[in-house]
């Protein structure tokens, strides 16, 4: 076993884990965030998806061990205790959720997105949820809720 020390969602933890383990082994066997979702394991569909030291990355394709003193940021670190955030809100009221198993991984792209680009396009948006696959909304009630929460943004 690996001990594999790191901060989750502002909050430094650890946990023994198989050295073969991936970091969404971690998170979700050995950590307890299963907002993070087990889909292809190939890096291909985005439920995986997280922010390791601020870098979207699937988890099914990064060793456990490579999070060693590392950031992570999973869905469970926004809004917990505030409730929804303001993107998670505005897919919820514009229909961008459906089975919510793609969510985790749509919102964390968004918010990347948002943070590095504040005003973006609907192509920027596309690219941007490019790597989530999503057999529900068809995209466009997802791209609606990031362009709107995006308006919102910046008129205050």
């Amino acid at each position: 076993m690996t001990r594999v020390s790191l901060t989750l969602n502002g909050a430094r933890t650890e946990a023994e884990v198989d050295p073969n383990a991936s970091l969404l082994d971690l998170l979700r066997e050995e950590l307890a965030h299963a907002g993070t979702k087990d889909a292809c394991r190939q890096g291909e569909c985005g439920s995986c998806t997280v922010l390791l030291e601020g870098e979207l990355v699937c988890s099914c394709l990064v060793h456990a061990a490579q999070a060693e003193g590392r950031s992570v940021e999973t869905i469970e670190g926004l809004g917990a205790s505030e409730g929804l955030t303001d993107l998670q809100q505005a897919l919820v009221d514009r229909g961008g959720v459906q089975c919510g198993f793609c969510t985790p991984g749509i919102v964390l792209a968004a918010r990347h997105l948002l943070q590095h680009t504040p005003q973006p396009t609907e192509g920027d948006v596309r690219a941007a949820i490019s790597g989530n696959l999503c057999r529900c909304t068809g995209y466009q009630a997802i791209v609606d809720a990031v362009l709107a929460v995006a308006a919102e943004r910046g008129q205050r």
